[in-house]
């Protein structure tokens, strides 16, 4: 098994030092028998930080198959938030990678670490549905009130738009020059037909 190693310390100045997460982690991969193929390491990088070079270059490396496992000392050295490291253990199940997080005791190569994955699955899943009911209770009473949704219509000269077809321009060219859909023309110019005239590449 081809194993990578990731650990991150956020500040250099009071001691912290990596080290003692590479240690740990080839130890554990030397017991189970695995090889560390790569080491990545972020060092003076903030846990919240979205650009983190390391972690970048190893989910790229993932996504190359250039190793079986990654190996972590805990969650929050690893991700940013539940959702980024559930975004994540769902692209190493896809692409058969299993993840090792050490001082959490889960691995997803064993019958517990898959079943506690699958747990943080089902809890950001209800998440998602709680977040989307909100939404969709706001519009509804947005609706009651009275208020309008969506983007206002625009107003558009058909007089205009016919003088433009009478000098040779285009639907599309036409449609661009007043900073409009295609599709918008056609639903107020009247006697088109997108059956005689196809909204790409014709007249």
């Amino acid at each position: 098994m081809r194993a990578a190693i990731y650990a991150r310390v956020s500040t250099v100045n009071n001691g912290q030092s990596p080290e003692m997460q590479l240690r740990e982690l080839g130890e554990y991969c030397s017991r189970r028998g695995w090889t560390v193929t790569g080491e990545y390491v972020d060092v003076g990088i903030s846990g919240v930080n979205e650009k983190r070079p390391e972690l970048d270059k190893l989910l790229a490396d993932a996504r190359r198959r250039r190793f079986d496992a990654i190996v972590v000392w805990k969650f929050d050295r690893f991700a940013r938030s539940v959702s980024h490291l559930l975004r994540a253990l769902e692209t190493f199940q896809s692409l058969g990678i299993e993840f090792v997080s050490l001082t959490e005791g889960v691995d997803t190569s064993t019958p517990a670490g898959k079943m506690i994955f699958t747990v943080l699955g089902a809890v950001a899943e209800l998440e998602r549905s709680l977040i989307c009911e909100r939404v969709r209770a706001g519009l509804r009473n947005a609706k009651a009130k009275g208020k309008i949704l969506g983007r206002p219509r625009r107003a558009l000269d058909t007089k205009q738009i016919t003088a433009l077809r009478a000098k040779g321009f285009s639907m599309r060219a036409i449609a661009k020059k007043l900073g409009v859909g295609v599709g918008t023309l056609y639903r107020v110019v009247p006697g088109r037909s997108k059956i005689r005239e196809k909204v790409f590449g014709t007249r």
